[in-house]
């Protein structure tokens, strides 16, 4: 969209309206000393042609390379339908309703997106989404302590992303709330529930349960629901939306359902059968469905509920109901953020969303569809693991844990990862993610990821890349 500046003109029809002499009498108010005066740093400003030929020249400074790297930003194929809608000019342009019934287009995608992210986690209500999938576990984090009322004390298992983990200590910290990591099973690359039984008749007000983990790893969510409920504690599900195509959801953890997924060491067995009311709360990073990857973001965040908790969820929720002719319409049914009520009684302080990204998100999923996502999920999961086996095939590359995994792999190389990597990057290949930063007791260990959108022929240069780099 063009930007079209005031004239000289209309500037000085404006100041005279107030009575200013110029624009600088307008922040008379403010010392000299603090002025910054001319920004000699800043370069003369270009006309149109010359800004789009900058660009393009910085824009042919990157270089393309293979992506192998996930680590909660996933390179999936975006059907071109997908942004050709949501850049059209009344989504685009859309923000916040503040006068809700007025917008019945974007409440209305809302709606639909609500319904879609309900569906796939199997919760009662969902809000109209947050920042990204890091605070929106900050925010359940917060949610689960005020429904708790009894306990400040929430259990984050090691296999979060170290990176999420940052930022809800970042948010949390200077509320008294405190964070105690959970350690994983180095054999099987998954939350440790022995390590758990130390925890247990504490008071603890939620367990986080990811799935999958940072590793790709399947975590036993079954057991550790029940065992959260078994301690009077609330279970947050941290989910990578796409996966929840084919695995169970959030909703159904805990509950005796046919085919359920492998299970962990020391699983109890009665509190399984017994637990059937699922976690409690779904929290994750919207990404994997129409956001693509362009240097980081930007991303959004979703969060879902069960019924009871549903006043505890910041944000927004939209509804759908009748007017007095009983023409069907949609309204914005909860609003428990402190824009629009006391800010003593407001569950956040989030301002804004990300509703471009929503919306492109629900395009996607209604072009893809159930079966769609599911032949994604299983596309990528089928690809990870032919790129596993081929690359464990090169002397001294081994896969590092045993549980079953979805569509990243954590591989231990025999020479440092950091030189390994750049080496592929050298030769047109982003390798993975080094996980020697934030989990030095790994070693040399990198986390690989293939989605749907590797062909064979990315899977061989992927493996000729790390066999060359060792």
């Amino acid at each position: 969209m063009p930007f079209i500046p005031h004239t000289e003109p209309d500037i000085a029809a404006m100041l005279a309206s107030i009575g200013a002499k110029n624009i600088d009498a307008l922040f008379d108010e403010i010392p000299a000393v603090l002025r910054s005066g001319k920004l000699s740093a800043v370069p003369e400003g270009m006309n149109e042609m010359q800004v789009s030929r900058l660009m393009h020249e910085r824009a042919a400074q990157d270089v393309p390379l293979l992506n192998f790297i996930g680590a909660g930003a996933y390179e999936h194929h975006i059907p071109a339908a997908v942004w050709e809608i949501a850049t059209r000019g009344e989504f685009y342009t859309a923000y916040t309703p503040y006068q809700a019934e007025a917008s019945q287009g974007t409440l209305q995608v809302l709606y639909e997106y609500q319904t879609m992210i309900a569906s796939l986690t199997g919760m009662d209500a969902s809000n109209a989404s947050l920042y990204d999938g890091a605070s929106a576990l900050a925010e359940a984090i917060l949610m689960a302590v005020r429904a708790h009322k009894n306990s400040r004390r929430v259990l984050l298992p090691a296999t979060v992303s170290p990176l999420y983990r940052s930022v809800a200590r970042s948010i949390v910290k200077l509320q008294n709330i405190e964070l105690v990591e959970i350690p994983f099973n180095a054999a099987t690359g998954t939350t440790d529930l022995r390590a758990l039984e130390q925890h247990a008749g504490s008071d603890i007000a939620a367990l986080v349960i990811p799935q999958p983990n940072f590793f790709g790893a399947l975590e036993d969510v079954d057991a550790l629901t029940a065992w959260a409920h078994a301690q009077g504690a609330l279970s947050i599900g941290l989910v990578n939306p796409l996966t929840l195509a084919v695995l169970k959801a959030p909703g159904n953890w805990g509950s005796p359902l046919p085919n359920p997924l492998p299970q962990g060491e020391g699983a109890n067995e009665s509190l399984r059968e017994s637990n059937i009311r699922g976690a409690d709360i779904a929290v994750g990073d919207g990404q994997p469905l129409g956001a693509p990857l362009s240097s980081g973001g930007p991303y959004f965040g979703f969060m879902c509920c069960k019924q009871a908790l549903v006043r505890q969820m910041p944000g927004r929720i939209i509804g759908r109901t009748v007017d007095l002719d009983g023409k069907p319409g949609f309204t914005l049914t909860l609003q428990a953020r402190e824009q629009h009520i006391r800010r003593a009684k407001a569950t956040s302080n989030i301002c804004s969303n990300q509703g471009l990204m929503v919306t492109a998100a629900t395009i996607h999923m209604a072009l893809l569809g159930v079966d769609g996502l599911r032949r994604v999920a299983a596309a990528s999961h089928a690809n990870t693991q032919a790129l596993t086996v081929q690359a464990s095939s090169i002397q001294g590359v081994k896969r590092l844990f045993s549980a079953p995994h979805f569509h990243e792999v954590v591989l231990h190389l025999p020479k440092s990862s950091a030189a390994v990597l750049a080496s592929m990057a050298e030769q047109g290949v982003s390798g993975g993610f080094d996980l020697q930063p934030h989990y030095p007791q790994l070693g040399n260990a990198i986390l690989v990821c293939a989605t749907e959108t590797k062909t064979n022929e990315d899977l061989q240069r992927y493996v000729a890349a790390l066999r060359h780099a060792l």
